[in-house]
C-alpha cells in the first residue's frame, strides 16, 4: 500500500481539528452547565510558563494552515489571534478546516522532496517536504490539540480519549 503526501496530511489534520471542535463544544457546554465564566477556561494554562487554551487553539490552526500552504507553495490566509470566546475559537478551527479542504491531491502529492525553509526566531529550519509534514506539521498540531484537551480535562470537562480520537464510524 502506498500512502500519498495528501493522504498523510489533509485527512488527519481535518480529523484532528474537527475533534478539537467537539472538545471545545463540550468545554463551552460545561462552562454553561457549571456556571463558569467561559473566559476562565479559555484563559487556563497547565503551568504558568505555558500558553493558555486560546493560544493552543490558535497555534494548532496556524501550523495546520501555514504548514499545508507551505507544502502547496501558496500563501496561507492570515488570521488574527483575537479569539476570546468558544464560538470564536470554534469558528477559527472551522475556517482552517475549510481552507485545508481547498487543497487537491495534485497540490500536495509529489512534495516529498520540496525544499522547505522555516524561519523560527533567529534561526531557519530546513526540511524536505516529507520531513516537514511528518516531523514538524503533524507532531506540532497533535501537541497543541493534546494540550488543549489536557487543559479542559484538567478543568473538569468530561472528555475522554474517544473525543480526542473521534468516532471509528467516521473513518469509513
Amino acid at each position: 500500500m502506498t500512502l500519498s503526501m495528501y493522504q498523510a496530511a489533509i485527512p488527519p489534520l481535518i480529523r484532528s481539528l474537527s475533534n478539537l471542535i467537539t472538545i471545545l463544544e463540550k468545554g463551552a457546554a460545561y462552562a454553561e452547565t457549571k456556571k463558569i465564566e467561559p473566559a476562565v477556561l479559555i484563559g487556563t494554562r497547565l503551568y504558568p510558563d505555558m500558553f493558555p487554551l486560546s493560544k493552543q487553539i490558535q497555534i494548532a490552526s496556524d501550523i495546520a494552515r501555514r504548514g499545508i500552504a507551505r507544502l502547496g507553495d501558496v500563501e496561507a490566509p492570515k488570521m488574527e489571534d483575537n479569539e476570546t470566546t468558544f464560538p470564536e475559537l470554534i469558528n477559527r478551527l472551522q475556517e482552517t478546516i475549510n481552507y485545508l479542504k481547498t487543497f487537491t491531491p495534485e497540490q500536495i502529492d509529489g512534495t516529498e522532496s520540496r525544499s522547505i525553509s522555516l524561519p523560527i526566531g533567529e534561526e531557519t529550519l530546513s526540511f524536505n517536504g516529507q520531513s516537514f509534514l511528518l516531523y514538524f506539521i503533524l507532531p506540532n498540531v497533535y501537541f497543541h490539540v493534546t494540550t488543549a484537551y489536557d487543559i479542559l480535562r484538567h478543568c473538569g470537562v468530561e472528555i475522554g480519549k474517544r473525543d480526542y480520537l473521534g468516532s471509528p464510524e467516521d473513518l469509513a
